[in-house]
């Protein structure tokens, strides 16, 4: 960071990071305008049948809108750029761009069109916010994309919604994405190509979740690299070698322990334990100090003390996959 009013040290480091995120925006902007159809998306006229993808993704760039409308009212410019650069290389073009491919690619999908439609919206939404600092390269982008507005300087500013806050979506996407990156990092420890598909379990005894898993089954396979995804409540004809990863509520299982021996999965899972016992540790330390529990808010104690249920629930599950493995015939 630099403080406003001192004069910036000049990197080029710096100016290789606007330059890759430059061509980050036109790139994920071409790839948009190349599968939207000759026909004009009419962005007053919203889908009815928006996915929980779409609904998580027009509720960050609404929230957006909000906290960087805050932050430029308040001269925070800087809080501003970060918001608006991680939303667009994070949320918009790493994962939502990848979860909609499968509709853009599949013309039977009857949810293609509402998939295009949110990424016009959202698009069209994220080069407003971003115009104030990369005015050339949005207005050329925006004039290109879209034909209501004629230039990007005196269209109107995007503004925070409630119709477009989608709370419950958010968090059913959210624990998608947990599941994506639990599954990629353990891929990556045992060094298994993305192209090596696997059959894919979700074990689950809540409902709620497995409804997520469900509704997100397309994107959820292609994110996860899975062959097939199979969601059920035990752990019926899942092998007794498969590959595991714990999630709040869920324990995703993989069959392909022949990539990787059994050993090196105990080895990993006793790291986890290791890292959850700290957590513990460190939540019941301060659930169990009378300082932070008479002067802290309440709510701040009431996310302490749902992590400590949250840890528990996973350490329980994950020494009880070590049991197994140890004792298994």
């Amino acid at each position: 960071g630099n403080a406003p009013g001192n004069d910036m040290r000049f990197y080029w480091e710096r100016v290789e990071a606007s330059r890759n995120f430059a061509n980050k925006v036109w790139n994920a902007s071409r790839f948009i305008q190349m599968n939207l159809p000759e026909e004009n998306i009419d962005l007053s006229k919203k889908p009815e049948n928006l996915t929980d993808a779409d609904k998580w993704i027009l509720s960050k760039v609404n929230t957006l809108a909000k906290d960087v409308t805050e932050n430029l009212d308040k001269f925070e410019l800087g809080i501003a750029t970060d918001k608006i650069y991680n939303f667009i290389w994070e949320e918009f073009c790493d994962w939502y761009i990848e979860m909609v491919k499968p509709r853009l690619y599949n013309d039977n999908d009857d949810t293609k069109q509402a998939a295009l439609w949110t990424l016009k919206k959202v698009l069209i939404d994220s080069l407003k916010l971003l115009h104030p600092y990369m005015p050339f390269v949005t207005e050329e982008i925006f004039c290109t994309i879209q034909e209501e507005e004629e230039s990007i300087m005196i269209s109107a500013w995007p503004e925070y919604s409630e119709e477009n806050t989608f709370a419950k979506e958010e968090a059913a996407v959210e624990t998608i994405k947990e599941a994506v990156r639990s599954i990629r990092n353990i891929r990556s420890e045992m060094n298994v190509a993305p192209s090596k598909k696997a059959k894919v379990f979700v074990v689950s005894e809540d409902a709620a979740v497995c409804e997520i898993f469900e509704k997100g089954n397309v994107f959820f396979a292609t994110l996860g690299y899975a062959s097939e995804v199979i969601i059920q409540s035990d752990k019926t004809g899942i092998e007794d070698d498969a590959v595991s990863v714990v999630i709040p509520k869920a324990t995703i299982y993989m069959p392909f322990a022949e990539l990787v021996d059994i050993a090196k999965e105990k080895e990993r899972l006793a790291k986890e334990v290791t890292r959850l016992e700290k957590e513990l540790a460190r939540v019941n330390g301060m659930l169990s100090n009378p300082n932070f529990v008479s002067k802290a808010p309440e709510k701040k104690i009431n996310e302490e003390k749902e992590k400590k249920v949250k840890y528990e629930q996973m350490l329980f599950a994950v020494e009880e996959r070590i049991n197994y493995l140890t004792y298994k015939k």
